[in-house]
Order: C-alpha cells, then sequence, then structure tokens
C-alpha cells in the first residue's frame, strides 16, 4: 500500500469520528445522570442500582468477545464493521427511550423493567461499538495516522459529551414542564434521533482498506489464545480498567456532590455574582469539563511530537488522578476552585482518551505481526469488555458507596452521607486512575517499535501480492 493511500482525507476522518459523537451521547449520559435518574426520578435505592449495573456488566462477559469474533468473520461487500453500524443505528435508539422510562408498575416489576431494559440497551450500545472501534483499526494501516484519526475520533467525542452535559437538564426542563419523567423521554427521543444521524454518516463516509493475509485456519480458540498472549494489550487493558473506574467514579458522583455537597451557592465572576443552583451549576461544570478535555485532545498530537503514546497515556492519567483528590478539601463554597480543578482533571483526561484507542489498534498489529493472524474486532471488543468492567465497577462501587454511607434519594443527607459523596469525587477514583496510570510504565511498545512492526507487515503484504 502506498504512502498516499495510508493518508486518510479530511472527510472521512470527520466520517469516523461521528459515530464517536453518537456513541458519547449515551456514554455521557450513562456515566453522569443514568445513576441519579434510576435513584431520584425511577426510584430505585442506590444498593440496588449497584448491584443491576454488576449484572448487566457480567452479562458483557460473554456479549463483548462473542460481538468482536462475529464482527471479525463478517464479509459482506460493505465491509466487516461497517454494516453493524448501520444496522444498530436506529434500535439503539428505541432502546435508549425505554430504558429511560418509568413505568406504571409495582416495586418489583419496576426493577425487572428496569434490568431488561437497561442490559437490552448496553447490548446494543456492544453491537455498534465494538464495529466502530474496529473499524479504526482497518481504515489504514499507519499508525501514525490512526493517531490523527484518534484525534479527530474524541474531538467528535467531546462535542458529543458536550451536547450532553450542556444541555440535558436543560432539555428535562423544557420538555417536562415539571414533569421530569416525561422530559426524560423526550431527550431520549432527540439523542436517539440524533446519534442516527451521526451513525449513518459514519457508514456513508468511511472505507474498509486493511485487509488481514489469508491464512490457514480460523480458529476462535487460537484468536483467544493469543489475545492473552498480547503482553502489550494485556497492560493497556488493565489499565483501561483503572481509568475508567476512575473516570465513572467522578462521573457517577458528580450530579451528587452538586445536589447535596455543593447545594445553592452564589459565584462572583469578573466582579458579577452570579446565582448557582443544581442544574445551572452541573451544566456549567461540565461544559468546562467537556472544553477542557477538547483542548486536550487538539493538544495531543503536539505532545505527540515529544511523548511516546504510552507516556502521555501514563503521566496524564497520573496527573489527572492526582487533581482528583483535591476535591476532598474543598468547602461546599469553594466553587471556583471546583471548576479550575475539573478543567485540569479533564485537560488531562483528554490526552488520555486519545492515546488509548490509537494504542489499542497498535497491539493489533503487534497480533498480527507476531502470531500471524490479525483480530481487530476481537481485541477491540475485548478493550470494550476492559472499558465495560472499568464502567461497571465504577457505576456499582459508587452506588453502593452511596448505600453503604446512608444516602437517601431527595432528602437532607447526614454527614455521613454526605463524607461518602466527597470520597467519591476525590479519594475513590484517584486510588484507580494513579494505578492505571503506573501501569503503563511497563508497556513495550515504542513509538520507534511501532514503525518497525509497520514496515515488516507491509512487506509481508508484498509478498504475498507478488
Amino acid at each position: 500500500m502506498s504512502v498516499q493511500q495510508l493518508r486518510l482525507s479530511i472527510k472521512e476522518k470527520v466520517g469516523y469520528s461521528l459515530g464517536d459523537a453518537a456513541s458519547n451521547l449515551y456514554f455521557q449520559t450513562f456515566v453522569v445522570f443514568m445513576p441519579i435518574f434510576y435513584t431520584d426520578v425511577f426510584g430505585l435505592s442506590a444498593g440496588a442500582v449497584g448491584t443491576m449495573m454488576l449484572v448487566s456488566r457480567l452479562w458483557d462477559a460473554i456479549n463483548d468477545p462473542v460481538m468482536g469474533m462475529v464482527a471479525d468473520r463478517t464479509q459482506t461487500r460493505w465491509g466487516k464493521f461497517r454494516p453493524y453500524i448501520f444496522a444498530f443505528a436506529i434500535p439503539i435508539g428505541v432502546a435508549g427511550f425505554f430504558a429511560f422510562s418509568v413505568p406504571d408498575l409495582s416495586p418489583t416489576g419496576k426493577l425487572v423493567y428496569a434490568y431488561v431494559t437497561y442490559i437490552i440497551l448496553m447490548m446494543l450500545y456492544t453491537a455498534v461499538n465494538v464495529p466502530y472501534a474496529a473499524l479504526m483499526g482497518v481504515i489504514t494501516p499507519s499508525s501514525e495516522e490512526r493517531t490523527t484519526v484518534s484525534q479527530y475520533r474524541f474531538a467528535a467525542a467531546f462535542i458529543g459529551q458536550f451536547v450532553v452535559g450542556a444541555v440535558t437538564l436543560g432539555l428535562i426542563q423544557y420538555f417536562g414542564e415539571g414533569d421530569e419523567v416525561f422530559g426524560w423521554k423526550m431527550v431520549m427521543v432527540v439523542y436517539g434521533v440524533l446519534a442516527a444521524v451521526l451513525l449513518f454518516g459514519t457508514f456513508f463516509l468511511t472505507k474498509e482498506r486493511v485487509v488481514p493475509t489469508k491464512e490457514k485456519s480460523n480458529n476462535v480458540t487460537d484468536d483467544l489464545k493469543n489475545l492473552v498472549k498480547n503482553k502489550p494489550w494485556v497492560l493497556i487493558g488493565v489499565a483501561t480498567f483503572f481509568q475508567l473506574s476512575f473516570i465513572v467514579m467522578r462521573g457517577s458522583s458528580t450530579a451528587f456532590y452538586i445536589e447535596y455537597f455543593v447545594g445553592e451557592q452564589t459565584l462572583n465572576f469578573l466582579g458579577m455574582q452570579v446565582d448557582m443552583g443544581f442544574a445551572l451549576f452541573t451544566s456549567s461544570f461540565l461544559t468546562v469539563g467537556t472544553i477542557a478535555t477538547f483542548v486536550g485532545a487538539l493538544l495531543t498530537k503536539f505532545f505527540t511530537r515529544f511523548i511516546s503514546k504510552k507516556n502521555i497515556y501514563s503521566w496524564f492519567l497520573s496527573g489527572s488522578a492526582l487533581c482528583s483528590l483535591f476535591f476532598f478539601f474543598l468547602a461546599p463554597e469553594n466553587v471556583l476552585l471546583m471548576y479550575v480543578l475539573n478543567a485540569l482533571i479533564s485537560f488531562f483526561f483528554g490526552s488520555v482518551s486519545v492515546t488509548q484507542w490509537a494504542i489499542y489498534t497498535d497491539t493489533a498489529d503487534y497480533g498480527e505481526w507476531k502470531f500471524g493472524r490479525r483480530s481487530t474486532a476481537l481485541i477491540m471488543a475485548a478493550s470494550l469488555f476492559s472499558l465495560k468492567v472499568g464502567l461497571m465497577i465504577g457505576g456499582s462501587a459508587s452506588a453502593w458507596v452511596l448505600e453503604y454511607y446512608g444516602y437517601v434519594a431527595n432528602a437532607v443527607q447526614t454527614e455521613e452521607a454526605l463524607l461518602g459523596i466527597k470520597l467519591l469525587m476525590s479519594v475513590f477514583p484517584a486510588v484507580f486512575g494513579i494505578i492505571g496510570g503506573a501501569m503503563m510504565f511497563f508497556y513495550p511498545l515504542s513509538d520507534e517499535k511501532m514503525v518497525e512492526i509497520e514496515e515488516d507487515l507491509r512487506s509481508r503484504e508484498t509478498a504475498v501480492e507478488e
């Protein structure tokens, strides 16, 4: 494949990135608003929410790798992965609507309904995102170009996050006019339609180019064995678990932290007194974080000129976690410091997110180079599983901690409950983030090594064609 063919047009990079904007309309909603939706709107206890998240994610232990192996073995005129993005664009929106609806049922009936709709929603999220993640590994064989694509991808992802953080609570108020249940339904209709349009854009604007060398066998057991023996993937997979536990624990506790710990505050900004209620504070707090993350993502390409991908991931994740610790020492009236610290945490995390998926596609190249088999979708599925386990632990642990410290929905919280909320916003997630950053000190693939691997793989492809 020529150098010109390795380069992607801006249109295709943008087209690919649209899929992550769509996914983050859901993902950011899951992380930030789903816990407080289930406790304060739907009516479940915090402990029940934590257990439900745990059970649903355990199902992903089967669902994610199966989806990856199915996608790897798919052959269509549109490629291996793009057809799934197209096929499930509308169903995931429908599932989102039902998951954020509140049925008129008994407490047991509502709990069963929550389990069923949540599990279906997460299965469809897998059906879209495993092929989507794998697609980045086959639109170009260039590791450097994939880093750029990852930058576009996460710029779009942060736009999706921005939309969710900035307008969700306002849309609930606008559509619901005091009826939160109806407001949530309409918000998910809007997000579902927008996500479907964006996913269709990814399907039509991208192309799959990397075709694995023909293999003698296509054995599932061999794929799984090679995955476990792929040391670089194991390390980034474990780091991803800690990374997601860190960010999800903080994200899940944000609404609780602002609603019950910070409360109504007045911010003195540029000489103006601004009354900060829950909706305005939460929306602006999330928006500041998203903008900072976006800036961090945009600067990743600049950072990679001086720092390797693995060091960016390791150092910046650790820095983000250390900044999180300081939230424990803030008083409710330290509003400006909350914004500043949130901006720093998010800025560091922006580059972590960009380099993460570029590193994963590097491990797919390494797997083909080392074992002679390319299983991009399986690697991405297993990577998403690591992400979802982090999502599971971060979300479940947050709910269980709230239950342990005596959280009661829609009530004045005890000092003990407020301590639990503070710990969820600071110390507990920071521990996970620091461990995740430390894991990548042992990651063996340098940028120079990836250039060597790419050249060798291209030589093998040329030899097969001749």
